[in-house]
């Protein structure tokens, strides 16, 4: 019985071979085939990762030695025809450079083409609403500044301190002074925001008439803190 069980296995084995053996192997040929690609196309892609990345770093160092015309040169290749967060951090530091050189209008224009650029990481087109606006700011009328960056002047967002003061700016040029005031309050009680935009904001917001101080002692620190190192002693 074993032996006849054994010729039936080996049969309907031979069966299915014969039916199926060679889409069988195509497929594995196929399987084998993709998988060797995509480990062909991850090498290729973390290859230009690393190059994108030693560019930006090198754009970097060339802005700190204040040779921004070759930064500008440096970060060209991959503003083009970089991908997803390298191509937009090399459109950020080209339009930081332009602003750098006084060039407001040629700044907003690549902050604007990040902006609306899908593909970049959200906190980076947030962040290039901002610059775009504070680059154009005196030309543009209040209600545009305040639609485009309203949705950014909320409290959780990363780009709420500064968003927001802009917003309470536009507010006062409406002559809405206490939409200001209130706003610039909050944003000087948020502990995310920086504490030189904070102590900015409080100022402000006590010229037009809103108290935002909740913590007298922490103000008289930073008002009495001294600015910078103390003057060395007469010999």
């Amino acid at each position: 019985m074993r032996e006849v069980d054994e010729a039936v296995r080996q049969d309907e084995f031979s069966d299915i071979l014969n039916k199926y053996g060679k889409p069988i192997l195509g497929a594995v040929v196929l399987g084998l085939a993709g998988f060797a690609g995509y480990l062909y196309w991850d090498g290729q892609q973390e290859a230009a990762m690393e190059k994108q990345s030693e560019t930006l770093v090198s754009a970097l160092d060339q802005v700190e030695s204040r040779n921004l015309d070759t930064a500008m040169t440096t970060l060209g290749d991959v503003a083009t025809n970089g991908t997803g967060a390298a191509k937009a951090n090399a459109q950020m530091l080209q339009g930081g450079i332009s602003m750098e050189q006084g060039k407001s209008e040629e700044a907003a224009k690549i902050f604007a083409t990040v902006a609306a650029d899908g593909d970049a990481p959200s906190l980076i087109r947030d962040l290039a609403t901002v610059r775009e606006i504070a680059a154009t700011f005196d030309t543009r009328k209040p209600e545009e500044v305040i639609e485009r960056l309203k949705p950014l002047a909320v409290p959780g967002n990363a780009m709420f301190g500064s968003a927001g003061e802009m917003v309470a700016m536009a507010y006062l040029e409406q002559g809405k002074r206490a939409e200001a005031g209130a706003l610039l309050a909050e944003i000087s009680k948020n502990d995310d925001v920086p504490d030189s935009l904070r102590s900015r904001t409080r100022q402000l917001a006590g010229l037009l008439g809103v108290d935002a101080i909740e913590d007298v002692e922490e103000v008289l620190e930073e008002v009495t803190a001294p600015s910078g190192p103390a003057p060395a002693a007469a010999e």
